[in-house]
């Protein structure tokens, strides 16, 4: 299906084409592109112009660029304009405009990538739906998911962050949702804000962009949600809330198992019980927001409840998986919970509080008992009080279930200094230096969290763990 043709590009940029094309979808990155996509040459650490050539040899049907690059030949379509980002928005904004999908556009501190993946499967059950993929919630990622929205979508679900003041209310004037959701407010980005009230003011602006009679569902459970409420009313919105203390979508009873949530919640007078396949109070939080949603989109709620069981978090954000250690025992393995991709005081004591659930397997180690075992890596972007946060976590409730915690990063030595003797395990400067020591770190037996921010790369320790199955 063809998703662009060249007058419909440049109707929608400015821009010219060096000749007729058409394009099936559209790319940033010549790693991933398809045959049939519109390469678009964006400036980031490299200049993607440098690899125009390699998108027409892996089959681009044109490029959008601001000049012809070195190497390529003159018969090779491209699309030219004066500003490669300012024509992929304008890309974005058309891709919009021709489509009558509802749209909800989500942002949080914490879970908007999981509430994300939530919305796309069950919507997916109830009508065409488009998606953010992975974690394109930025300047170039809403207007990328935007271009790349076919115009007989009935869903869509953009994902919206940020890392500094303003950024969200613009992207929210791109993708103009008819619905607009904040999972929650928590002490991420904080080093660019004064306080929490500031991170909840710049999580509401998502309403600003807001079609005519649109409505927001706000987390009625955080200490800001006076904030994001109040924004919200002082731009005229209608507001659903969701959480414990909501009289929208109400929060009942919710039970964490191994394998497992079982909630129940109410809406008027209608009662909801549905599962997780997977335990985690955060989760089902998320998952009363995602039924919100879904009747505010018009979609169908009750039936959105049976189908969330389907839904698994994406990789890095709370995924686990069996590692084999030895292909002749069955009993040999590890619970490996992946939470590699992001993490603040928050998430990582939804987190801790996952672990300390599970069950760990006795008599199959060579340590004989089965523990529960954090590795933990640096959260970033806490600001001038991180030292502090990343040694609170010491007081942390679930964190006395665990046997061992590892400690990986500079931040992270401050718990690793504050845990209590018989809990605290190895700490590593860096994640490689982790990574070389993944044997000494587990034992078979063991539920194992990998906890920490992207930036502190503690995803390598995640893959030298599975390696540890290759033997």
């Amino acid at each position: 299906m063809t998703l662009w043709t060249s007058a419909e590009a440049e109707a929608a940029t400015g821009g010219t084409s060096t000749r007729a094309w058409a394009a099936n979808g559209v790319s940033i990155d010549t790693r991933t592109i398809a045959k049939g996509d519109l390469f678009v040459a964006l400036k980031d650490v490299r200049d993607g112009h440098d690899f125009v050539a390699m998108a027409f040899e892996k089959g681009a049907a044109a490029a959008l660029v601001t000049h012809r690059p070195e190497g390529v030949p003159q018969d090779m379509p491209l699309l030219v304009v004066d500003d490669v980002l300012v024509a992929l928005e304008g890309l974005g904004r058309a891709a919009r405009a021709r489509t009558e999908a509802r749209v909800v556009g989500v942002t949080g501190s914490v879970g908007k990538t999981s509430t994300k993946e939530m919305l796309r499967d069950v919507l997916g059950r109830q009508g065409r739906v488009h998606a953010s993929v992975a974690s394109y919630n930025n300047h170039w990622g809403v207007p990328l998911t935007l271009a790349r929205m076919p115009e007989d979508t009935e869903f869509a679900v953009i994902e919206m962050g940020m890392s500094n003041p303003g950024e969200i209310a613009p992207l929210s004037k791109m993708a103009r949702p008819h619905v607009a959701m904040v999972t929650t407010v928590a002490a991420a980005h904080l080093e660019a804000f004064d306080d929490l009230g500031g991170i909840a003011r710049e999580k509401a602006s998502i309403v600003d962009g807001l079609e005519p009679g649109g409505i927001a569902v706000l987390n009625a459970d955080v200490p800001t949600a006076e904030v994001l409420q109040k924004y919200a009313k002082n731009q005229g919105v209608a507001v659903q809330s969701f959480g414990k203390t909501s009289t929208d979508w109400q929060l009942g009873d919710v039970r964490v198992s191994e394998g497992a949530t079982v909630i129940s919640a109410t809406h008027g007078t209608d009662h909801y019980l549905f599962k997780l396949s997977l335990p985690g109070r955060h989760f089902a939080m998320n998952a009363l927001g995602v039924l919100a949603v879904c009747e505010a989109l018009g979609a169908d709620a009750a039936t959105a409840a049976q189908d969330i069981a389907l839904w698994l978090p994406p990789e890095g954000r709370g995924t686990r998986e069996v590692v084999a250690l030895d292909a002749g025992s069955e009993e040999e393995t590890i619970d490996l919970i992946d939470d590699a991709f992001n993490a603040n005081p928050t998430s990582l004591s939804a987190s801790l509080e996952v672990l300390a659930a599970a069950r760990p397997k006795d008599g199959v180690g060579r340590i004989v008992k089965g523990r529960r075992v954090a590795i933990l890596g640096d959260m970033l972007e806490l600001g001038p009080q991180e030292a502090a946060m990343h040694a609170a976590m010491a007081d942390d409730p679930h964190l006395k279930a665990l046997e061992l915690v590892h400690c990986v990063g500079p931040r992270m030595k401050h718990l690793h200094a504050a845990l209590p003797e018989a809990q605290r395990g190895q700490w590593f400067e860096t994640a490689p230096e982790g990574a070389t020591r993944a044997a000494s770190l587990v034992d078979a037996g063991d539920v194992v969290l990998v906890k920490g921010s992207k930036g502190s790369k503690v995803s390598l320790i995640v893959d030298a763990i599975r390696k540890l199955g290759h033997r």
